[in-house]
């Protein structure tokens, strides 16, 4: 795992920008920064290899696209020991986006995009609590989301 250690000023003032704009070409980003394109381009390949920057990714507004639910789910396991088998079944879920391995309560927390209610009633009781290991879930629909933001750099790091 990298330690901050392992990157500069340069790449904090690079992921920075990118992190507002991360569609911008490397020449510009360069600009920005005040050094070479080349450099810059030199740098990400580095804080890929680091594990720092985990590829790319296309965000899409998953109301937009039909999935108007949003819903986390609290996960009991029967037993610590089968979480790795369960998490297995449970990356074969596509409404799953994010799983969690949490201390407290929940032996797992997910968070699950689903059409609607009918949809999520589905998904609750055909798939995830078909998967052998869960004892039991508790399920808590979001709302609204208020604020989603990825770690700010530049002054976390001092």
């Amino acid at each position: 795992m990298a330690q901050i250690a392992d990157i500069d000023e340069l790449d904090v003032k690079i992921l920075t920008v990118l992190l507002e704009h991360a569609r911008m070409p490397f020449t510009d980003v360069a600009n920005k920064v005040h050094t070479s394109s080349g450099t810059v381009h030199v740098r990400m390949k580095k804080l890929e290899a680091l594990g720092i920057v985990k590829g790319s990714q296309l965000l899409l507004d998953p109301a937009k696209v039909g999935f108007d639910i949003c819903a986390f789910l609290g996960i009991y396991l029967e037993k610590g020991s089968l979480y790795k088998g369960v998490v297995k079944e449970l990356e074969k879920i596509p409404e799953i986006i994010e799983l969690h391995y949490t201390t407290g309560n929940y032996s797992i927390l997910a968070k699950i995009m689903c059409r609607d209610t009918q949809h999520l009633r589905h998904v609750l009781n055909d798939k995830i609590q078909a998967v052998d290991g869960i004892e039991r879930t508790e399920t808590f629909i979001s709302l609204e989301e208020s604020m989603q933001r990825t770690i700010q750099l530049g002054e976390t790091l001092k």
